[in-house]
């Protein structure tokens, strides 16, 4: 009688897992073995890709992973020297994410896992980014969760490992969406935030007064569809020099501090003494600065995602794979 490898039980502290993350434009690729010890760890970025467009293209970004994941996938094997029959268990990020692209990393990933009879778990996105700022740990602590990106803007309530309470999230534009909206009213490059962050570092966010929606709407929902107008109307209306500078820097601070504000008071009403950032805006400058901040003087701690793990990366997934399979 033949023995099925996938039932074979494998220690969490030693099981190597291959995880793919493909569910934007960044095509990603890691091995990880038990909770913290990374073996391999690759990002290959499409921003200058989609730079001319001004935005993600779907259609390209799905071509773009299907030249460069195998190539990857090959890297990574190569570089850590591990062999493929010693990956226990194969992840893939199923959603959420462009669905064009998503089926590029999971059809490849479950056909991998197949052909080696081991098991094949498919993560969620956002669960990725929710425990990225414990990576390396077996506990997930009770907590606050704000996870930010072009995509998402989302605050949770955290009991441990999927215990999950959703407050609120966004009724419109992501605050990454936002920061790469108003980046292209400026004539500013794509990924907008990052340029939006560096021309701040120089200018005044109290030079131009920009609304805070939600701010104190008594929920947990953002918005920043208004603010993102604001900021056009403004460019529009505005006959005298503008500073592009002092401008980044009084939109970025309406925008940080929404975050902060109601990320805050929800650790004040829950009850919760530790607040983790997450997310491409985690890399924020001036949110991670506001925020630190914020809970210093709440007497709250503040765990941030590692620069690694802020932007779309397979290590998130393949953590979140080896909490799912202890």
């Amino acid at each position: 009688m033949s023995l099925n490898v996938s039932s074979v039980p494998v220690d969490c502290a030693s099981r190597t897992i291959l995880a793919i993350e493909t569910s934007c434009d960044e095509t990603a690729v890691a091995l990880l073995r038990g909770f913290g010890e990374v073996l391999f760890s690759d990002i290959a970025s499409q921003a200058s890709i989609h730079a001319r467009y001004g935005g993600v293209v779907p259609e390209i970004a799905s071509r773009s992973h299907l030249d460069v994941l195998p190539l990857l996938i090959e890297r990574a094997f190569y570089e850590s020297t591990v062999s493929l029959k010693e990956v226990d268990l194969y992840a893939a990020t199923a959603a959420p994410g462009l669905p064009s692209a998503l089926i590029v990393g999971t059809s490849l990933t479950r056909g991998l896992a197949l052909g080696a009879g081991r098991p094949f778990v498919p993560i969620n996105h956002i669960e990725g980014h929710l425990l990225s700022p414990f990576f390396g740990e077996e506990r997930i602590e009770p907590h606050i969760a704000l996870v930010v990106s072009g995509g998402h803007t989302l605050l949770f309530d955290i009991q441990g490992f999927e215990r999950y309470k959703l407050l609120g999230g966004t009724r419109d534009d992501a605050a990454g969406e936002a920061f790469d909206k108003v980046a292209k009213f400026l004539g500013l490059s794509y990924p907008g935030g990052a340029r939006i962050d560096a021309l701040a570092k120089r200018g005044d966010a109290s030079s131009y007064a920009f609304p805070r929606s939600m701010l104190h709407s008594g929920d947990w929902d953002f918005s920043f569809s208004g603010l993102k107008t604001a900021v056009r109307s403004f460019l529009e209306k505005k006959s005298s020099r503008i500073s592009l500078p002092d401008l980044c820097a009084s939109f970025q601070e309406a925008v940080v501090d929404i975050l902060v504000t109601k990320t805050l008071h929800a650790a004040c009403v829950y009850r919760h003494s530790l607040i983790t950032v997450s997310g491409g805006v985690s890399s924020n400058s001036r949110l991670q600065t506001k925020m630190k901040d914020a809970c210093a003087d709440a007497g709250i701690s503040l765990r941030v995602a590692g620069p690694e793990l802020q932007t779309d990366n397979a290590l998130m997934i393949a953590f979140t794979a080896a909490h799912k399979r202890q």
